[in-house]
């Protein structure tokens, strides 16, 4: 029986019973094991203000290290590039959409009249910020559902959400939004990942029959270059890969927490020199004013 550990929010709980799922249908039992993370307790404070690395993860983390669960299931988008020593990520789920949307309050009439937008990302916030630089922004942090609830009473425009959380929990069409396809998504966003010990071999070799290849090829270019800037999951960066055609198509921004500077990259080269492009693409931002963006992005964040 493979213990399958999870948050508690509802998004969480459907992600666990989706790869519970992917285990029955080739042969494996699983038991869930929800468990509570610092992210989903303190649901006031900003993300980025807890100075905390993986603040939806690290319970789980620390339960795979004590043998409390064999495999933990993670929103990719949450996961520090960076994991503590033993632990891999095993398999990444097919994606699924990982584009954001705004979700439009019932009372929306147009931005001229409602300037507002809630969102607790600073990625998103930047870029919104940076489209619309007269709007302002109020932080939104709790599950979808509450985050949803918080809109509806509030006299904002609409807030912002990943796509994929309203769709995969049937909310999509009880819900006016529109889709921010130029919105740079968040590394990984959009992938469930599977994590588990690298000495537990045969529940690594498990797992990994669950994986999408071609979801790994995109998913470690976007974590490589998040890495290779030294940025954090709840840093103003975006960068989204994706294959059509034989090619690999990659696109990046780097933003200042107002959104006021920013720096672009998009490159598109044959899928047999993809190895490598994430921490290429990386340097090179960084050479044309990526590093002292990223200094004053950490300054801002302290």
């Amino acid at each position: 029986m493979i213990q399958v550990g999870t948050r508690k929010s509802t998004l969480a709980l459907w992600q666990a019973n989706q790869v519970r799922d992917h285990l029955k249908k080739i042969g494996y039992a699983s038991k869930l094991v929800a468990i509570e993370s610092l992210g989903d307790k303190n649901l006031v404070q900003p993300i980025y203000s807890m100075g905390i690395k993986g603040v939806f993860t690290k319970s789980l983390d620390i339960a795979l290290l004590n043998n409390k669960i064999d495999i933990a299931i993670h929103s990719l988008k949450d996961v520090p590039t960076l994991l503590p020593k033993g632990i891999e990520i095993s398999a990444y789920l097919k994606r699924d959409n990982p584009y954001d949307i705004v979700v439009h309050n019932p009372k929306f009439i147009d931005w001229d009249v409602c300037d507002t937008i809630g969102t607790g990302s600073l990625r998103r916030r930047a870029q919104w910020m940076r489209k619309f630089p007269k709007h302002k922004t109020e932080n939104l942090r709790g599950n979808v559902q509450t985050r949803l609830n918080k809109l509806n009473k509030s006299k904002w425009g609409g807030a912002i959400f990943a796509k994929v959380g309203l769709q995969r929990l049937n909310l999509l069409n009880e819900n006016s939004y529109s889709v921010l396809e130029w919105m740079i998504p968040a590394p990984g966003q959009g992938i469930i990942g599977i994590a588990s010990m690298k000495k537990n071999e045969k529940i690594a070799s498990i797992i990994k029959e669950l994986n999408c290849e071609e979801t790994m090829l995109c998913a470690e270019i976007e974590r490589n270059f998040l890495r290779t800037i030294q940025a954090g999951c709840s840093a103003p960066v975006g960068a989204y890969a994706y294959i059509k055609n034989k090619k690999i198509h990659f696109k990046t921004g780097i933003f200042s927490i107002e959104g006021k500077e920013a720096i672009f990259n998009e490159v598109e080269i044959p899928l047999v020199k993809a190895k490598g492009l994430g921490e290429k693409l990386a340097f090179q931002v960084l050479k044309k004013g990526g590093s002292k963006l990223m200094e004053k992005i950490k300054n801002q964040m302290r």
